[in-house]
């Protein structure tokens, strides 16, 4: 009889536990649900079930799948929710809808083309009869195929930004020269007058080809008009490649009517239009469905997951008790860069990537950009060496496993790939992982704003090293490559925020990289892919270190998740055209922004969009008042910003029409000429004597006179605050450090027994590069923008190995450069004196200094006219 008939047994679970055991009598999967998994699940149950938002955090290796599927397949049974379990990539949906089969989840695989699917397997999931394991782009897409869930579960969603932000993100590309140069040309008022000609150049130039500019919003809202016409009419008239044309149309239903709610990222290469945050909000099949799971390998602190979906709180359940250390599978780090023969003589560095690669056979490459994708095919793989890219495997690696060698190289993918076992022994990692959409190079490079992208950028190292350790059996080399990326990765506080057991990792393979040759490398790496008893004793070594870290919440983390739903607040509001509830939401955002660890560079960037508010409220009401806050939030950008270009490269003719006339005084001479006042009495009638004694220490060579003379030195040049290292037991604490208020800090290194021949060696630049680090932790506060170290040494070069690790805020300063600052501050000071410091004003003191030189705009940059790493040896 072919009918179906409904069973007689409807028991419902009492929770997600019970329901694995249900499933366990008649399913392929473990025994039974693991401890940590339980903890996970209990939590989740017992806690947060009502919540809309909960993020989970399980390691690789430590069964999120399982977890995921049993709480969507509760909420199925118990409740009749339409689920909707989302991957990033079709192929690890496919490795989920597996991973359900096994455990004993109904589940209906929903990829590819809406118009392929099976029409029974969607009457499953439409009828809660199955849960529906699909992507990101099947939710968040102009015309979403699954947009009536009741619970979304967001798989490895802290790689999901791209995928979310993906609707709202319209990409111009210089390829449609035609459409790139008319969105370019309606733009000009809104770019630099001096940058506009280079980008309008078919060849770029070479210092800037790759530098993303901010066009100005208040350009953009004058000219909303002509570029809602234009973008239509690229989009709508043919000037776009086939496949693009698809993707922008698409984009172009979410855009239209909002593209003064936009930023305007300008690149040689390509203009990407996209609200900061995305509006997912008002977007139905993400914001309806009561609940939402986000399941991550790791969350992190700083708001990045809310900013990434923009949504303004997401409450969390933290990795289960013992697996806050526990890790899986083995990493072993290679650093050849700072390998002494190799640092030496970077020439040799390619033939020995190559060679390695050839003995290791497999090797999958991960690269953040499509540039360095293209020097490693071309320079750094042995001759002939097969090459698979993303699409080869996006089905199924056997096209990669099944070979005995070859090179799976991928661009910005750093998830989603599983080479477990035998599949591969060999993980490359080549440039730093912050190069995705121009939005994220616009707050990395241009704006320098890292902090924001820290947790992103450490949860992409984290999860591309990881991608041959998929289990606690497993074990993988790492090859680290780039300069950046080894210069980060050398940093003692960047390692701290690791998880312990990738911390002690990767500090064994930094330590083993940087005092032997290559050949000594290429040694350990053999007995490390042994894996037999002489690695057992090695690896003994890494599990007594993991066990001495404890994870460190990275600078500004508490500032930014303060901050971050104000943030959303403020996007929303832009969005919905809110703006004078905009503008409140941005004085939060600012106020949370002003703490312990402020970042200020993120908080010049606000301050900005708090201009560009304030100039739209004074246009649109009339109120005056309107127009003296945004002077101040214009000042405050500018004060914020110091030491980066990007807004200097907003002098458009909008912004110059509306900005207020910068100050006559940079802000760090204006806070010296107050120091200086500050410290004139604490000289009083003993000044000759400390300034002979302070010239003396700094022409000779005796460490603490040394370094008492810089801290006279600091004194004399206008540090609020200038004071040495007290207590000599500490080799981390700086030598001397320079306070200008909140304007600038100077910190110092002074090496000056060193003999003035030979190269500054790695152990100086890694002391002297974590200076700021420390002094911000003693200080309990984050550093100004452009604050600096400096590395004084009489040493006339820098080893290659000690370049490799430097940081941008290193500089080489040679005792001559030293005195010749001290000899000016001098001669301004009795100059001053002689005319009573006391009775003279601020502008008045500054020309005194200026004639002489000696104001910090004149000697700061010429103390910071060697950085480290462009020394040479």
């Amino acid at each position: 009889m072919a009918f179906t008939r409904k069973s007689t047994d409807q028991r419902l679970p009492d929770d997600p536990l019970q329901l694995y055991r249900m499933l366990a009598v008649t399913n392929r999967g473990p025994a039974a649900v693991w401890g940590h998994q339980q903890d996970v699940l209990r939590s989740w149950h017992q806690e947060k079930s009502e919540a809309s938002d909960v993020a989970i955090e399980l390691p690789t290796g430590a069964g999120k799948t399982l977890v995921g599927g049993l709480i969507a397949e509760f909420r199925r049974r118990t409740s009749q929710d339409r689920v909707a379990y989302l991957c990033p990539t079709r192929q690890l949906a496919q490795q989920t809808a597996a991973a359900f089969d096994t455990y004993g989840i109904p589940n209906a695989l929903l990829i590819d083309r809406v118009v392929s699917w099976n029409a029974a397997d969607r009457a499953r999931y439409e009828s809660a009869e199955a849960v529906a394991v699909s992507t990101y782009s099947h939710v968040f897409n102009s015309n979403p195929a699954l947009g009536n869930s009741n619970l979304l579960v967001l798989d490895d969603a802290h790689a999901a930004e791209g995928y979310v932000a993906s609707p709202w993100r319209l990409t111009i590309s210089r390829q449609d020269e035609s459409a790139y140069l008319d969105v370019l040309s309606v733009l000009e008022p809104a770019l630099d007058p001096l940058v506009f000609p280079r980008l309008k150049r078919k060849e770029a130039d070479s210092t800037f080809w790759s530098y993303v500019y901010l066009a100005s919003p208040i350009g953009i809202t004058d000219r909303a008009v002509q570029l809602e016409e234009v973008i239509g009419s690229a989009i709508n008239g043919g000037k776009l490649e086939r496949k693009r044309e698809k993707v922008a149309r698409n984009v172009w239903k979410f855009l239209q009517g909002h593209v003064d709610r936009c930023l305007f990222y300008v690149a040689h290469r390509q203009i990407v239009i996209r609200p900061f945050i995305p509006p997912t909000m008002q977007h139905a099949p993400f914001s309806d469905p009561a609940r939402r799971i986000y399941m991550s390998a790791t969350l992190g602190a700083g708001g990045e997951l809310e900013r990434a979906f923009g949504c303004k709180k997401i409450e969390r359940i933290p990795v289960p008790d013992g697996w806050e250390k526990q890790g899986t599978g083995r990493r072993f780090f290679l650093f050849p860069e700072l390998a002494t023969d190799l640092a030496a003589d970077p020439t040799q560095l390619s033939a020995f990537v190559s060679s390695t690669i050839a003995e290791a056979g497999r090797a999958i490459v991960l690269t953040p950009d499509t540039r360095t994708y293209e020097s490693f095919v071309e320079s750094k793989l042995p001759d002939g060496y097969p090459v698979l890219k993303a699409d080869d495997v996006e089905d199924d690696l056997t096209e990669f496993t099944s070979k005995p060698s070859a090179a799976l190289v991928l661009t910005n993918r750093y998830d989603g790939i599983d080479l477990p076992g035998n599949d591969c022994r060999l993980v490359v990692l080549d440039g730093l992982p912050a190069r995705g959409d121009l939005q994220e190079r616009f707050l990395h490079e241009s704006l320098g704003a890292v902090e924001v992208l820290q947790e992103r950028i450490r949860a992409r190292i984290l999860q591309g090293s990881g991608r041959a350790t998929r289990n606690t059996q497993d074990f993988a080399a790492v090859m680290i490559l780039g300069q950046a990326l080894t210069s980060y990765l050398s940093g003692r506080d960047v390692q701290a925020a690791m998880h312990p057991e990738v911390h002690a990792e990767l500090e064994f393979g930094w330590e083993n990289s940087r005092k032997y040759d290559s050949a000594n490398m290429i040694e350990n790496l053999r007995v490390f892919l042994r894996h037999d008893e002489e690695w057992a004793e090695v690896d003994g070594d890494i599990v007594r270190e993991r066990e001495k870290y404890a994870r460190a919440m990275a600078p500004s983390s508490r500032e930014l998740q303060r901050s971050v739903k104000h943030e959303v607040d403020a996007w929303q509001a832009i969005w919905s055209n809110q703006w004078d509830w905009a503008l409140k939401a941005v004085r939060r955002v600012l106020d949370q922004l002003q703490g312990e660890r402020t970042p200020r560079r993120y908080a010049a960037f606000w301050n900005y969009i708090g201009f560009g508010i304030t100039q739209r409220l004074a246009q649109q009401t009339g109120d005056q008042a309107y127009l003296a806050a945004s002077a101040d939030y214009f000042r405050d950008a500018q004060r914020m910003s110091r030491g980066t270009s990007w807004l200097s490269h907003l002098a458009s003719p909008s912004d110059k029409a509306k900005a207020p006339l910068a100050p006559q005084l940079d802000e760090l001479d204006e806070a010296a000429m107050r120091g200086i006042g500050v410290q004139e009495a604490g000289f009083a009638s003993a000044f000759e004597e400390r300034v002979a004694t302070a010239r003396a220490g700094l022409t000779g060579t005796e460490f603490r006179a040394y370094e008492a003379g810089l801290v006279v030195l600091g004194q004399l040049a206008g540090a609020s605050e200038s004071y040495g290292n007290d207590n000599d037991e500490d080799p981390a604490a700086p030598d001397a450090v320079w306070i200008f208020n909140d304007a600038r800090w100077v910190t110092w290194e002074a090496k000056s027994e060193a003999e003035p021949k030979g190269a500054v060696g790695p152990g100086d630049v890694r002391q002297a590069g974590s200076h700021l680090r420390t002094t911000e932790t003693e200080r309990g506060t984050s550093a100004p923008s452009d604050s600096v170290c400096l590395l004084m040494s009489p040493k006339p070069a820098v080893m290659p190995a000690a370049r490799a690790l430097a940081e941008e805020q290193l500089y080489h300063v040679g005792p001559e450069q030293v005195l010749d600052a001290f000899d000016r501050l001098l001669r301004a000071w009795r100059t001053a004196r002689g005319r009573v410091i006391s009775s003279l004003t601020s502008a008045e003191l500054a020309e005194i200094f200026q004639a002489e030189k000696a104001l910090p705009s004149q000697w700061l940059p010429v103390l910071r006219m060697a950085p480290v790493r462009q020394q040479r040896d």
